[in-house]
């Protein structure tokens, strides 16, 4: 396939890495010294979750207008920077374009074709002007969830650090032949790819352990085994897991875990640096709209109390006013 990844930063780059390594043809959009240095030296991956380090001399530019149609368009950005590059796809696509948005918290499309009550309801947290559907047709995109860890080390290198695990999945729950095909694609990477019939849940499953773990990193400083070993800051974690996993419940996905059962599957990823305490420390935006704002507006559409995840979205916020970060 020829793919494009838009935003090679740390989890982009690790995918548009391997999906070459394994034979696809693969362009990336990156910006400033991270381009310059993939322009000039190649994108040098370090693989300490499987065997595909080396440097990948791929095709990269700050504009999706210097590359055609693509067949596969994986999103790959901080969730907050979707809106104003979802317009300057237009020269990617073409007719059977697939878009792949791998992003952290709940999707701009998230209820495009979800049937039910909410079918077509748009998130004002994530979309309030409305210009994300407007710029992109929902059709095209495939759900993505990203369990896999990686840092960008310095300008031009990235490190896959852990996790190899991809879900995939349309979003009326069928397996249509373009998402068995990226799943291939993925697996021949090197990626444990799944597709699932219920990407919602899913995206909920993941969304709990964001949406409770980031913010406690960010105000913490503490890695995600630093988390996982005090018993004081897990019980703060469970609190929150409880009431994402009752607003999930209000929306009809039955996430199939517990607090505790949640909490094991972020000890799997070790030492890793969550990537909101990575944005705070290096003075980026953070992404609380997609991981945290949109479960408030959620909780509030469906009458649940969300008073622990309301205090940690607070408190993260003033700690970005603090450092001069905007929010």
């Amino acid at each position: 396939m020829k793919v494009c990844v838009i935003g090679a930063g740390s989890i982009g780059a690790t995918i548009g890495a391997k999906l070459s390594a394994a034979g696809e043809r693969v362009c990336l959009i990156a910006r400033g010294e991270h381009l310059e240095a993939i322009r000039r030296e190649g994108l040098q991956l370090v693989d300490l979750v499987g065997p595909r380090s080396g440097t990948f001399r791929l095709p990269a530019s700050a504009q999706p207008s210097d590359f055609g149609p693509q067949d596969l368009i994986v999103i790959a950005l901080k969730a907050h920077s979707v809106a104003a590059m979802l317009p300057r796809l237009a020269p990617l696509l073409d007719s059977g374009t697939v878009v792949l948005p791998a992003l952290n918290g709940l999707p701009w499309w998230y209820f495009h074709r979800a049937g039910g009550p909410y079918e077509g309801m748009r998130l004002r947290s994530l979309d309030p002007d409305a210009t994300m559907d407007a710029a992109l047709d929902a059709a095209r995109v495939v759900g993505c969830v990203v369990h896999l860890a990686a840092e960008l080390v310095q300008p031009g290198r990235v490190q896959h650090t852990a996790g190899r695990r991809l879900i995939v999945g349309e979003p009326d729950g069928s397996e249509s032949e373009r998402v068995r095909r990226i799943a291939s694609a993925l697996q021949a990477a090197g990626f444990d790819c799944e597709v699932s019939s219920r990407i919602r849940r899913d995206i909920w499953s993941k969304l709990i352990g964001n949406l409770s773990f980031n913010p406690v990193a960010a105000l913490t400083g503490y890695r995600m085994d630093q988390i996982c070993n005090d018993a004081e800051i897990l019980d703060v974690i469970r609190d929150v897991l409880r009431e994402g996993i009752e607003v999930a419940g209000r929306l009809g996905v039955s996430i199939g875990l517990t607090p505790d059962q949640r909490i094991d599957v972020a000890r799997q990823l070790g030492a890793a640096r969550i990537s909101m305490l990575q944005d705070l420390e290096q003075r980026r935006p953070l992404e609380l709209a997609a991981i945290v704002g949109a479960v408030i507006e959620l909780a509030e559409l469906t009458g649940v109390p969300v008073p622990s995840t309301r205090t940690l979205h607070a408190l993260v916020q003033a700690r970005a006013v603090t450092l001069g970060i905007p929010i």
